[in-house]
């Protein structure tokens, strides 16, 4: 079974630290990445995507996140200004913010792939609601693990106590969750098989629903978005067939 490394932050402005990111990765055994640009880079466009595709086998997908000060620059986020540099490419959106309107907002908004929750003090904010709506438009709950590399062992235990709690909200109300490291540091990154192990373990979740987050909700998240760029896609799980009646 294939497993992603499912935001895989790059500097696009450093290829040399790129092509060591990707070579750990390939190393770990590593075989699908969605990366992400950091910074306030946002056009990943045909050149820049086969640049970085020569620099590595491995398959990779492409994200951009943002986030959002308050509902009304999420609203002008979501315009075309910034879409439309990515509109005729496959390009997962996500969300990351602490703010629960902000939250609501994008989780009820189609264009809107995944609602993120990287460190503890943004996964505290994590409502019911948000998984209902997330759930209602197919959408996705992100959770990272980079918070349990903390050095502080105190921090590092209430950290993992949040990411066993948002994890099983999540779980209990059966949102689509997906899970990843979101390792800055090269040297922090795990293959997702050892991430499984660390939910199944550390965290509580059964193998199978761990499995799915690295796995097959992954898959269906890049479903979701390769059907937004299919002419003959009408809505989600529908297509229009050439020569139908």
């Amino acid at each position: 079974m294939s497993y992603f490394e499912s935001r895989l932050r790059l500097d696009m402005e450093n290829f040399e630290e790129i092509k060591n990111k990707f070579s750990v990765c390939e190393k770990l055994g590593i075989r699908n990445v969605i990366v992400e640009p950091v910074g306030n880079f946002r056009n990943l466009g045909t050149d820049l995507r086969e640049k970085l595709e020569s620099l590595t086998k491995m398959h990779i997908y492409y994200r951009i996140s943002l986030q959002p000060k308050n509902v009304d620059d999420l609203k002008n986020k979501l315009s075309t200004k910034i879409l439309s540099a990515n509109k005729k490419l496959p390009t997962i959106l996500s969300i990351e913010t602490p703010i629960k309107e902000i939250q609501i907002q994008a989780a009820k908004d189609s264009r809107v792939d995944v609602i993120t929750f990287t460190n503890p003090q943004t996964m505290k904010t994590l409502t019911p609601g948000v998984i209902s709506l997330s759930k209602q438009n197919r959408s996705f709950i992100e959770i990272s693990l980079s918070s349990m590399m903390v050095v502080n062992k105190a921090q590092q235990s209430k950290n993992f106590r949040e990411l066993y709690r948002i994890i099983h909200l999540v779980k209990s109300l059966r949102g689509t969750l997906l899970i990843n490291g979101n390792f800055e540091d090269q040297y922090h990154l795990r293959h997702p098989r050892s991430l499984i192990s660390i939910c199944h373990t550390l965290l509580g979740l059964s193998m199978i629903d761990a499995k799915k987050a690295f796995n097959e909700n992954v898959k269906k998240l890049i479903e979701r978005v390769y059907d937004r760029y299919d002419k003959n896609f009408i809505e989600y799980g529908i297509k229009f067939i050439e020569g139908s009646d």
